[in-house]
């Protein structure tokens, strides 16, 4: 079922909920016009005539960038096959090649869907073939006036996905800083037009809030951080360290947390999102079994379309103590 632009208001924002903290919207100075930004802004140029192409056209591109890539050879292909073979051990050396060499190509789809997701216009949003399942339990939330954690994983369409359910209901997300300050001033104000707020990682404070104000807030938590909060708890049967923030935010802000699971249909049939029932007796008191509620949860999308899921990243950098390394 197609979900347009027009029917957002079925879970209207309300005034104080556009008024809560997150990051301010970028203001454009004129040291972004200096000379060692013009490769970025080339780059931006680009990204915007990507996000103008006709959607037959921008997967048409998006499927000879994903050929390019899985053709050069490069560190990504060895950090994604080290990655399906920890995590898929059931599969045999071809069915692993064949994982690898399809996540590949999926990266190119997924650059063209950031352009889109970056920049196309709410009127093209609403032109993608999109089904929604389980805004019941969104609806739930709403009427016991509870913030709800969307929890989902880093798919290759995630950015453009974040757009397409923000044409039905009103989220904010997690935002981490870019290194270039000419995308940062792109994205964060692309983000901020569709999204209720933008909060950065430490900012607790006002992420609490904006939940118990009945917000809801989207992240994926299956990242290796790198950071202190974090516990060891499996994920496709392997130690992973995995933050903590979930079990946190849900017992500082009573929010509900509902998995939120996201895939690009064959053959040009769109996109396809679903919000899971809340889980039951969440949070709990011990904070290492509601992460591994997580990682579970997100273990199951990841199973439902494993090609589409974002191996390339270093999942297990961090090892547990005297555990030899992946990488």
């Amino acid at each position: 079922m197609r979900h347009a632009a027009t029917r957002r208001s079925r879970f209207p924002a309300s005034t104080t909920m556009r008024t809560m903290p997150g990051m301010p919207r970028p203001t454009f100075t004129r040291s972004l016009l200096t000379p060692r930004h013009w490769p970025a802004w080339l780059g931006v140029g680009a990204i915007w005539l990507i996000a103008r192409l006709p959607q037959r056209a921008l997967m048409w591109l998006g499927r000879r960038l994903g050929a390019l890539v899985r053709r050069v050879p490069s560190q990504r292909r060895r950090i994604a096959a080290a990655n399906i073979a920890l995590c898929f051990p059931e599969l045999d050396a071809a069915a692993r090649a064949a994982l690898v060499d399809a996540n590949l190509r999926d990266i190119g789809l997924m650059l063209v869907e950031f352009a889109l997701g970056w920049m196309g216009s709410d009127q093209r949003m609403a032109s993608i073939p999109t089904r929604i399942e389980g805004l019941e339990h969104l609806e739930a939330a709403r009427a016991q006036g509870k913030g709800v954690l969307l929890v989902g994983g880093h798919f290759s369409h995630l950015e453009l996905c974040a757009r397409l359910v923000s044409q039905r209901i009103r989220i904010a997300g997690m935002y981490r800083r870019m290194d270039s300050a000419v995308f940062e001033w792109v994205v964060l104000r692309a983000r901020l037009d569709y999204a209720d707020a933008m909060f950065e990682k430490d900012d607790i404070r006002g992420t609490v809030k904006y939940l118990r104000g009945g917000g809801t807030l989207w992240y994926a938590p299956d990242q290796d951080m790198r950071s202190k909060d974090t516990v060891f708890v499996p994920f496709f049967g392997v130690p992973a360290a995995t933050i903590t923030a979930t079990h946190h935010l849900a017992r500082m802000s009573g929010a509900l947390v509902i998995p939120f699971f996201h895939r690009r249909l064959p053959d040009g049939g769109g996109y396809a999102l679903r919000l899971g029932a809340p889980l039951d007796g969440f949070p709990g008191t011990d904070v290492e079994t509601d992460t591994a509620r997580v990682n579970a949860c997100i273990e199951q999308m990841v199973r439902e379309a494993p090609e589409q899921y974002l191996w390339v990243h270093k999942r297990f950098k961090t090892r547990p103590p005297g555990a030899p390394a992946i990488y």
